[in-house]
């Protein structure tokens, strides 16, 4: 009884971040978003499509997650999201005052990196599964559904 509830509640919390807070901050912030991206995707338009990609991904890939539709599938693009988004975003080395002890603005950004990468890591357990064997799984059939809801 209680198993589709905790199911739907640990899926929740693994997209959260993304639907419909982050897609929600790209559309009520979309001009801040796109000077953002700007910063690391020179020009007019390919700012744009990067923060419109990222708002799809975010949405459609969590709706999935959620749903169960495809949701290995969606769970490992939203993975490959995480990483891409920290390499992209949360470059701690490019910061010049990254240090261990004391203030340093370069090991917040370190810890974004990381936070990144751990939910990565949650996705692609759900994308993949607990062992090597369910790789494979993936592997021959990404778009099949875990059906996360079924009795």
């Amino acid at each position: 009884m209680f198993a589709p509830i905790v199911a739907f509640l640990t899926r929740l919390l693994l997209v959260l971040l993304f639907f419909p807070f982050s897609a929600l901050d790209k559309l009520l912030n979309s001009k801040l978003a796109v000077q953002q991206a700007a910063k690391e995707a020179p020009g007019w338009a390919l700012p744009r499509l990067l923060i419109a990609a990222g708002f799809c991904v975010e949405v459609f890939m969590s709706v999935g997650v959620l749903t169960g539709v495809a949701d290995r599938f969606c769970a490992f693009v939203l993975g490959f999201y995480c990483v891409v988004t920290a390499i992209m975003w949360k470059q701690f080395w490019r910061q010049a005052d990254f240090r261990l002890i004391g203030a340093s603005q370069g090991r917040e950004v370190f810890w974004d990196f990381l936070k990144n990468l751990a939910v990565a890591g949650g996705f692609f357990l759900l994308a993949f599964g607990p062992t090597a064997d369910s790789v494979t799984e993936f592997l021959s059939a990404p778009f099949a559904s875990h059906h996360p809801y079924s009795p």
